[in-house]
């Protein structure tokens, strides 16, 4: 594998296993030196010592990504360890799905600090150090990664709370990349379809997305989608900011947001009885949206 991380740090968060413990291992195969976050500290450890038995760095750190001081935990050790950090890859995610009708509070606020949460607190923390060497003088080449989900873009079935906080990560990507970009940081966000734990709990996903038997490409390999958080990592990825890249198997795309249409406009106020006549026009002229999940 190309060296493209050579002497870069990142940390990523949920890498004990299925999408984090690959972005965590190709990054070290790509020569960064890696902090492996997640509250399971045994199945941090399996993935640190696969790194270092490989010849990579890694270090495991248990942080609370849904807490504002245990997030800032992992940055400091970052530094402490490896003396800088250049990548925060925001993986972390947990799922609490449920019809609209049946979902509790409890299930709506577990997904929300997680993702949306956990999305923040690390990546504050980070900022905060490059602006500080940026406002020092120093060259700063930051990268923020986040993790959106189709379930964002689209919207899923059962998955309201789910599909909320990955559509608000989607639009955090979007801030990050417009306000970030003058302190040498760039945003983006991942949306990747590969075998996990989350995706593998439901029968026939698993069985979709097992591994070929007879040793041909795997598609849904986390690896594969790996390979965009690497680059997106390295220092060749600058001048990309606050896109949203889906990847999955051998494929790459580029999810085109919200678009505003021309519309139908009059230079007075629409009366509520015309409205109907005016959407139905707009609704015949719409491009239509990818369908929700599920649905």
């Amino acid at each position: 594998m190309t060296a493209l991380c050579t002497g870069r740090v990142a940390i990523v968060t949920g890498a004990g296993g299925g999408l984090g413990a690959a972005h965590a291992r190709t990054l070290a195969a790509a020569g960064a030196k890696v902090v492996v976050n997640d509250i399971d500290t045994a199945a941090a450890e399996v993935v640190v010592a696969e790194i270092t038995a490989a010849g990579g760095e890694a270090v495991v750190n248990q942080s609370d990504i849904t807490d504002y001081t245990s997030a800032g935990e992992a940055v400091s050790q970052a530094l402490d360890t490896f003396g800088d950090l250049h990548c925060v890859v925001n993986n972390a995610g947990n799922n609490r799905d449920r019809m609209f009708a049946s979902l509790s509070e409890a299930d709506w606020d577990a997904v929300m600090a997680v993702h949306l949460k956990g999305h923040f607190c690390i990546s504050s923390h980070a900022v905060q150090y490059w602006r500080h060497r940026v406002k020092a003088g120093e060259p700063v080449a930051a990268r923020i990664i986040n993790t959106t989900s189709g379930a964002g873009l689209q919207g899923s079935i059962g998955q309201s709370n789910y599909a909320a906080a990955k559509a608000g990560i989607a639009a955090l990507t979007l801030n990050q990349g417009a306000e970030l970009g003058r302190y040498g940081i760039t945003a983006n966000a991942i949306c990747p379809v590969a075998r996990t734990g989350m995706t593998t709990a439901v029968p026939e996903m698993a069985e979709r997305m097992a591994p070929p038997e007879d040793g041909s490409f795997d598609h849904f390999a986390p690896e594969n989608v790996s390979s965009v958080v690497v680059w997106l990592c390295s220092e060749e990825s600058g001048h990309v900011t606050g896109k949203i890249i889906e990847a999955e198997g051998g494929r790459i795309a580029l999810a085109d947001g919200w678009r505003s249409t021309e519309g139908i406009e009059q230079s007075a106020r629409w009366d509520p009885s015309e409205v109907g006549a005016v959407m139905t026009r707009l609704l015949d002229q719409e491009q239509p949206p990818q369908k929700v999940w599920g649905s």
